[in-house]
């Protein structure tokens, strides 16, 4: 077909195969970076042993490669009946409703600075011990892992 029904239907096609292309290209496809949501990953987390049978310290890195900031909003574990978090502004520690992870960076819970407070604990966990904790975020889906229980001295390289 010659002419101009079949220039327009070249036209036609041309513009529907860029509109599908720029459709597939906002998808994402999974490969990475989302540039409207949070993409976490948790990494470092461990609980010292504690000194005292009823009550604990957790640590964990919260990793966003995502585009978009979240919050841990809290975080559930069967050794205590209540975990809270505490941010740390010089030497004083303040209890928080939630923490900040910011797009393309991380909430790193570390010793001296802001971190969990696990209360009334079933037991004392011994070094070796695999501590099960839940996150629970603003907007992402809850991370459960596996946390060791480390002495109570330790303190992980940088």
């Amino acid at each position: 077909m010659t002419g101009p029904a079949a220039g327009a239907r070249r036209t036609a096609a041309a513009a529907l195969g860029l509109a599908l292309a720029a459709a597939l290209a906002g998808c994402g496809g999974g490969g990475g970076g989302g540039d409207d949501r949070p993409e976490l990953s948790v990494s470092g987390a461990y609980v010292p042993q504690p000194p005292t049978p009823d009550m604990a310290a957790g640590y964990v890195t919260v990793t966003n490669k995502g585009g978009a900031a979240d919050r841990l909003t809290s975080v559930t574990t069967p050794l205590a009946a209540e975990v809270t978090m505490h941010t740390t502004i010089g030497t004083r520690m303040k209890r928080v409703a939630s923490l900040k992870v910011p797009a393309d960076g991380e909430l790193r819970l570390a010793t001296g600075g802001d971190h969990l407070m696990l209360t009334n604990l079933t037991h004392k966990p011994k070094v070796g011990d695999k501590v099960s904790l839940t996150l629970h975020f603003a907007s992402s889906d809850p991370i459960e892992i596996k946390v060791p229980v480390e002495p109570t001295t330790y303190r992980p390289k940088d």
